[in-house]
């Protein structure tokens, strides 16, 4: 495998992406990644890719539009420097809230990526936790979305006495993955009522399930200002739950979302390392982050391998 796979990283999760390249024991490839004076990027493959299988690893975090043009960059680099084949992996798939026609006259953000990186030539995808599953429709080349549901679950086991605990999903959307949860850790489940009053505002309205004197996980599939996520740890407090915790695979965490966390009723948020942490949550003690790497990195091996990847599914 090591004379033929190549892994390339971006800037916006190189330390992921040495982590899977640790997994997989294989050196990560040479490429600098570089702006002009004018804020272009210059993107210099440093070594021969000529018939090697290259995954390029790269999450489409901020800056989104920044990382989703390097993306595209070593994308197109590799493909003329004549590799076999080119899969991105994108741990965080950035512009997958716009799926839909939500309103007139609004675009499909998630469409126009899927057709941007299929035309940069890519050959496949691998992704976690896509906000919503038909995106992986968008693509007209294959597209393996996994989960990063066995990296909590393991953790979530080994953390609490799951004859106290409850999964609380903070919406009714997420509802399916709360019950996937509480079905693998044998506890109840719990879901928040949520009215929205604008984007990233949310209203909580009241709690379907009983939280009173138990361990409260809230689960999500990302946090971005933390609105939904602390307003729900408020009401599941003054539902009588005893300790608040939550989950997410995505911690975007932007604008206030730390300083949201830090005055909240939670005691913690397990997020993974689909996005590098910034400065100000890393110092934050409430954060604690589990990585993916391996995930990613066998999943990677399966495909180089000819392997099913279906039962990394959770």
């Amino acid at each position: 495998m090591e004379n033929k796979i190549r892994v390339f990283s971006g800037n916006s999760n190189p330390s992921l992406a040495e982590k899977i390249c640790a997994s997989l024991g294989v050196p990560l490839g040479s490429a600098k990644v570089k702006n002009f004076s004018d804020g272009e990027i210059m993107v210099e493959i440093g070594e021969n890719v000529r018939g090697r299988d290259i995954y390029v690893v790269q999450s489409t975090c901020s800056p989104t539009n920044n990382n989703l043009m390097e993306l595209l960059i070593m994308t197109d680099a590799l493909k003329r420097a004549s590799a076999a084949t080119i899969t991105t992996v994108i741990p965080y798939y950035g512009y997958a809230r716009q799926d839909r026609k939500v309103a007139p006259r609004t675009p499909i953000t998630s469409k126009l990526v899927a057709d941007l990186i299929t035309t940069a030539g890519a050959d496949r995808v691998v992704t976690i936790d896509l906000h919503a599953g038909q995106i992986q429709g968008f693509f007209n080349i294959p597209v393996d979305n996994l989960y990063a549901a066995p990296v909590i679950l393991e953790h979530l086991k080994r953390r609490f006495d799951n004859d106290n605990i409850v999964m609380v999903s903070p919406d009714a959307g997420g509802t399916e993955r709360a019950r996937a949860f509480a079905k693998r850790l044998g506890c109840s489940l719990a879901i928040i009522d949520k009215r929205r009053t604008g984007p990233n505002v949310a209203e909580v309205m009241h709690l379907i399930g009983d939280v009173k004197d138990k361990e409260a996980i809230i689960l999500d599939d990302m946090i971005d200002t933390a609105g939904t996520l602390t307003q729900a740890a408020k009401a599941l407090k003054e539902y009588g739950a005893k300790t608040i915790y939550a989950c997410a695979t995505h911690g975007v965490l932007s604008g206030p979302a730390i300083d949201r966390i830090n005055a909240s009723e939670i005691e913690e948020v397990v997020i993974t390392d689909t996005i590098p942490l910034g400065d100000k949550a890393e110092k934050s003690k409430k954060i604690k982050v589990l990585s993916v790497a391996d995930l990613l990195a066998e999943a990677i091996r399966r495909i180089h391998e000819d392997e099913s990847v279906s039962s990394l599914f959770v």
